[in-house]
């Protein structure tokens, strides 16, 4: 497609500027496998929240609620990256007021959630350590997500990267 030449008002004259329609996003095919069903899950309504943990689980047990799968940790790194890129993300917060998350934030609406659970997201912090100590970062996680120099694109490749091993290492 041509770009098109954007004119202002007669009185100004032209302007030579040129704009390019925006990219499209990717988005998730039609028909997922269910191996691969881990984009980001959409946040639990208002009565999913005020339903007990406990009491879901016994509506579970009566096939009245279907809990989500905890995925495993190499999944569930992948997933992060997706609440990221759905949700936004920030530092300095775990949940900013406007919704978005850090790392730390993103692991803890998937654990709120059902979607991993608390051992399959200790395992995925010891990766996510794992990463940071092999680029010779001596700190936290979150604390290093709240660095100033870090972008979004560093964060992500970080996350990945932790989840190629995860991957490797058959987690």
């Amino acid at each position: 497609m041509a770009p098109t030449t954007v004119g202002l008002a007669s009185n100004q004259g032209p302007d030579t500027r040129t704009t390019r329609p925006p990219a499209s996003r990717l988005a998730p095919p039609a028909v997922i496998p269910p191996a691969l069903a881990i984009w980001a899950p959409d946040p639990p309504t208002w009565g999913q929240r005020l339903i007990p943990r406990a009491v879901r689980a016994g509506m579970a047990d009566l096939g009245l609620w279907v809990e989500p799968r905890p995925l495993k940790p190499s999944f569930h790194l992948v997933q992060v990256i997706q609440v990221l890129e759905r949700y936004g993300w920030c530092q300095s917060f775990d949940f900013s007021p406007t919704g978005k998350m850090c790392i730390r934030g993103a692991q803890t609406f998937l654990e709120s959630t059902g979607h991993v659970s608390e051992i399959g997201r200790g395992k995925a912090v010891n990766y996510l350590q794992s990463v940071l100590y092999r680029q010779g970062v001596d700190m936290k996680f979150w604390a290093w997500n709240d660095l100033p120099n870090n972008t979004f694109a560093g964060v992500r490749a970080m996350i990945s990267h932790a989840s190629d091993i995860a991957r490797k290492n058959g987690d």
